[in-house]
């Protein structure tokens, strides 16, 4: 073996061992020996990457992948690494650029490439390398970009396929995208892959004008929010009850073959974390309050900021339990809770979302968990926490609450967690006594099919018919006989939460009968008595029925 390629052997071992993934065994690095003596080469970078695979053959991936590794660290050696040595090509080694954004569970690998070679149009490669510089310096993960350049490469090929003469970027003006508008609707890709599509160029086009990268651009090539695709109407994931307890079952949950992945489902399940936030929790999450409360301390990747969620000791125990293994499994350094099973020998790297979803998928074909027509229920990772987020609202948690705890910056992205059913609508109505005038509760049970008719005419007229102390129960369809006076009416309706204000017209009443009698205005005064009589029982039968409501969560 020539001495050059001996030492560049030599060093190919010892990044292996500093990068502390894979375990290279020494039949490993006796068959690599074997296959360089045999291509006779005085450097690892006498033959093409494609050239070491043609010589490794059918040979198991772990063997061929080392020969493939030596021949990369000793180019990267031997080129350098950075933006300088990596702008120029028009396929971009993404682990040879220091500092990039990773996406969270995830490492740098060989095999991340951003590929400009798609491009077909030399402007436009040109000033998507710069694009793509620009955003991945800033800090944006290289999935990001990843799919812009995706986009990009589309609008490409829809150049390309259409015969459009666009041989420079003052080509590209409003009556070019419109006709991209249509070829992107007519493409075999999903609704998320046509709105990238559209995304990617738009905001492309905006970058040259904000850093005037090309004042060529043409005023009129831009997208506006109506050339957008209609998002299809959000289904409702949460998973359903029936399901739930299949799944949190004692004889399920024992079925887990590990220890994280059914400590990743309880967390999943009572906090609703997203997947990776919960797999690469660092190994001190556990945090206390004033009173000792524990708290589970995450980084939120999607927003970039700590948060954290109330837990309980059961749950703390459970994650003490999985610190001690880490330290006893990694006794020198253990970052994560949940260091990756694989690939992973100095306990560096957490567990990957991708790894939890296919341990979660292969636990769910042991327990055999069902969904109403019998058939094998499909799970995601991320149905978790929209189940959680539904079981707070339908527990009388405040939304806000629920915001909070799911970290979201709006109360709108959390309405689409948190789905109000029916049968808790129509408990908190229930809740709510409903007493008419003499001070009796009007019964609203679901008993049959009058039963069922009551309530739907009642949620109608709470919808349709709401007066300032209370609801109507007449039917829409009838005239009122009682105009302006409805606290005399028998159809009339009220609750708990009109309260305040039957106070306040009680003591506009008292005031208007005690002044009728001093005026001599008797009649007036027979008939607010009247009133005044239908107020004190409402307001008697409401606090005496409130005293006996249980407090909201």
């Amino acid at each position: 073996m020539a001495p050059q390629v001996k030492l560049e052997l030599q060093y190919t071992i010892q990044c292996r061992h500093d990068q502390a993934t894979l375990i290279t065994g020494p039949s490993m690095v006796t068959w690599v020996v074997r296959k360089v003596k045999e291509a006779g080469v005085d450097s690892m970078l006498d033959l093409a990457v494609d050239q070491w695979r043609e010589l490794a053959g059918q040979k198991a991936g772990s063997y061929t992948k080392l020969l493939e590794f030596a021949r990369d660290a000793v180019d990267a050696l031997h080129e350098g690494v950075g933006w300088e040595v990596e702008y120029s090509r028009d396929v971009w080694r993404l682990h040879r650029l220091p500092g990039l954004t990773v996406s969270p569970g995830k490492r740098p690998n060989s095999r991340s490439h951003l590929r400009f070679d798609r491009l077909s149009q030399p402007w436009l490669k040109s000033l998507a390398k710069r694009w793509a510089r620009l955003r991945l310096s800033s800090g944006l993960t290289r999935n990001t970009v990843s799919a812009d350049i995706l986009g990009l490469t589309r609008f490409s090929a829809f150049l390309t396929e259409t015969g459009l003469a666009a041989d420079a970027l003052a080509d590209v003006d409003r009556e070019v995208l419109e006709r991209f508008l249509a070829w992107v609707s007519t493409q075999p890709i999903g609704h998320g892959a046509k709105e990238d599509a559209i995304t990617a160029p738009g905001t492309f086009f905006q970058a040259i004008r904000q850093h005037d990268w090309d004042g060529s651009l043409s005023t009129s090539a831009v997208f506006f929010p109506s050339d957008f695709p209609r998002r299809p109407a959000r289904t409702d994931r949460h998973v359903a009850e029936h399901i739930m307890t299949q799944v949190e079952s004692v004889a399920n949950l024992d079925r887990w073959p590990t220890a994280e992945g059914l400590l990743i489902t309880l967390i999943l399940i009572q906090g609703g974390l997203r997947a990776t936030d919960a797999c690469t929790l660092s190994f001190d999450c556990i945090v206390h309050d004033g009173q000792g409360a524990p708290y589970l301390r995450y980084f939120n990747n999607k927003m970039r900021r700590e948060a954290a969620i109330p837990i309980d000791e059961d749950l703390e125990t459970a994650i003490r339990t999985q610190q001690q293994r880490v330290a006893k499994r990694w006794p020198a350094e253990h970052p994560h809770l949940f260091p990756a099973l694989i690939g992973n020998a100095g306990g560096q790297n957490p567990m990957t979302y991708y790894s939890y979803r296919n341990m979660l998928i292969s636990w769910l074909s042991t327990c055999k968990v069902l969904d109403e027509h019998g058939q094998p229920a499909h799970l995601t990772p991320h149905q978790w926490r929209h189940t959680f987020a539904s079981r707070l609202i339908n527990r009388d948690v405040p939304q806000e609450v629920i915001r909070v705890l799911l970290d979201h910056e709006s109360t709108q992205m959390t309405a689409h967690y948190a789905r109000l059913t029916d049968q808790t609508v129509r408990r908190r109505w229930e809740a709510a006594t409903k007493v008419n005038i003499t001070g009796e509760q009007v019964d609203i049970s679901a008993e049959g099919p009058l039963g069922q008719a009551q309530w739907a005419k009642t949620r109608f007229g709470m919808a349709t018919q709401t007066l300032p102390h209370g609801y109507c129960g007449l039917p829409v369809q009838k005239s009122c006989p009682h105009a302006n006076a409805c606290l005399t009416c028998p159809l009339f309706l009220t609750g708990p939460e009109f309260l305040p204000e039957l106070r306040e017209h009680r003591g506009r009443t008292l005031t208007l009968i005690d002044k009728s009698k001093a005026n001599g205005h008797t009649r007036v005064a027979e008939m607010n008595k009247g009133v005044l009589t239908n107020l004190d029982k409402m307001i008697s039968q409401i606090d005496g029925d409130a005293t006996g409501l249980p407090d909201a969560i």
